[in-house]
């Protein structure tokens, strides 16, 4: 580490190597959303479920998959979010046994109140980086959140091993 000539800390253009980027990456995201979640009232898995909910409207079971929670959580965290004035449970004509779960007009305000915030903060993370790695980043981290995404839907939330 170093200082500019402003006097500012620098740790310069390392590499951290991929393991600990990701989880220093993942700690600093963490932070901000638990910030961000805690300014709004809620906790980190009800910021999770606004967020599941801005564009889905999953099944009960679905949504435990994205979750990585038992059915019973999912219930008890759709009950208190229903008890604010957040969510609601759905059906489909095509399907009356499944019960799904959305935002109310109250939730979809709120989550896009949080979505915004929580996008200004992060935006502190990637502000030195240039236009161009900024789009590189988005790409390469969608790519890992796409495929993740997958694998809870799957069924499967352990990565598979590569050899």
């Amino acid at each position: 580490m170093t200082t500019d000539a402003r006097g500012s800390l620098s740790i310069g253009r390392h590499d951290l190597g991929l393991l600990d980027s990701l989880v220093r990456l993942s700690f600093a995201v963490q932070e901000v959303l638990a910030r961000v979640a805690d300014g709004h009232d809620l906790s980190l898995v009800q910021a999770r479920l606004l967020g599941i909910l801005r564009d889905h409207e999953p099944a009960m079971m679905e949504l435990a998959r994205f979750l990585n929670l038992d059915k019973s959580s999912v219930t008890g965290l759709v009950t208190r979010s229903e008890r604010r004035g957040l969510v609601e449970r759905t059906t489909r004509p095509d399907d009356r046994r499944a019960v799904h779960v959305a935002l109310t007009a109250k939730g979809r305000e709120l989550a896009q109140r949080f979505a915004k915030q929580v996008e200004r903060d992060l935006a502190v993370l990637v502000e030195d980086l240039s236009e161009v790695d900024r789009k590189r980043l988005s790409v390469l981290a969608s790519q890992i959140a796409l495929g993740e995404a997958q694998r809870r839907l799957l069924g499967s939330t352990v990565l598979p091993r590569r050899s």
